[in-house]
C-alpha cells in the first residue's frame, strides 16, 4: 500500500518568536520544530521527504500602484488579512511590524531551490511551497459565522482533530497554526483548494473541504476573516 505523502506547514513569526513547522504524513504528525530558521526547516522537509510546503505569510510583495490581487479579491470578499506594501515601504518602517513578513520572505528564498513557489492558479509540478493563512482555513471548514479569532484556540484545535490529527503534542497557537498549514498542504496534493491571485503578486491557497470545483468567487462569499 502505497504511504501518504509527506507534507508540513509553517506559521511565520517576527525575531522573537520566530518560526513554528509541522510535518504530518497522512494524519500523524511526525515532526515539530520551535522556534527554528529557515535553513533548519529546509534541512529536516528535506530528511523528511515533504512535498509540499503551506506557509503563514505574505510570499510577493507589492507591485507598483495596484495592490496584491490576492489579498484584494480576498478584501472583496469579506477575506481581511494585512495588506503588504512594497518592499521598500516596509524597509523604511521603524515600527518593526514588517519584520515577520521579511522572515516570510527569507523563508521562501531558503525554499526556493528544492521547493517551487506555486503559481498558475493551480498548476504545480514536483516539489512545491505556498502562502496561506489559518483563518481563512478555518473559515473554510466552520464556515464564517462560527469563526472566531477570540477562540482560534479551540476551533482550530477541534478542525485538525476533525481531520483525524492528534494535536496533543502542539503547545502552542503557532504550533496548532502550523499544523493548519500542513492540513491546506494536504489538501492542495488532492486538488481540493481555491487559489486566489495572480502569477504577479502571487496566490493564497485555501481548502477546499466539501471536495466539489468551485470558482473564488463562489467560495469566497462562505469567508469572513481577518489575518491572525
Amino acid at each position: 500500500m502505497k504511504p501518504p505523502p509527506t507534507v508540513a506547514g509553517i506559521d511565520v513569526g517576527g525575531e522573537r518568536k520566530r518560526n513554528h513547522l509541522v510535518i504530518l504524513r497522512g494524519t500523524e504528525i511526525v515532526r515539530n520544530l520551535r522556534k527554528a530558521t529557515p535553513e533548519q526547516m529546509l534541512e529536516i522537509c528535506r530528511e523528511y521527504d515533504v512535498t509540499a510546503v503551506g506557509v503563514d505569510a505574505p510570499c510577493r510583495w507589492r507591485s507598483g500602484d495596484v495592490g496584491r490581487r490576492a489579498e484584494k479579491v480576498l478584501a472583496e470578499q469579506k477575506i481581511f488579512s494585512f495588506a503588504t506594501p512594497h518592499r521598500e515601504r516596509a524597509l523604511a518602517s521603524t515600527s518593526g511590524f514588517y519584520g515577520w513578513m521579511f522572515n516570510g520572505e527569507r523563508v521562501y528564498d531558503v525554499f526556493a531551490e528544492h521547493f517551487a513557489l506555486f503559481a498558475n492558479g493551480g498548476t504545480r509540478a514536483g516539489r512545491v511551497c505556498f502562502e496561506t493563512f489559518p483563518h481563512a482555513i478555518t473559515c473554510a471548514f466552520l464556515g464564517t459565522k462560527q469563526a472566531s479569532a477570540k477562540k482560534k484556540g479551540t476551533q482550530r484545535r477541534e478542525i485538525l482533530k476533525r481531520e483525524g490529527i492528534d494535536a496533543a503534542s502542539l503547545g502552542s497557537i503557532d504550533d496548532v497554526d502550523a499544523a493548519l498549514c500542513a492540513l491546506a498542504a494536504r489538501y492542495l496534493l488532492e486538488n481540493r483548494v481555491v487559489a486566489y491571485g495572480d502569477d504577479l503578486g502571487g496566490y493564497i491557497v485555501v481548502p477546499r473541504p466539501d471536495g466539489c470545483p468551485v470558482s473564488a468567487s463562489q467560495v469566497g462569499a462562505a469567508f469572513g476573516a481577518t489575518r491572525a
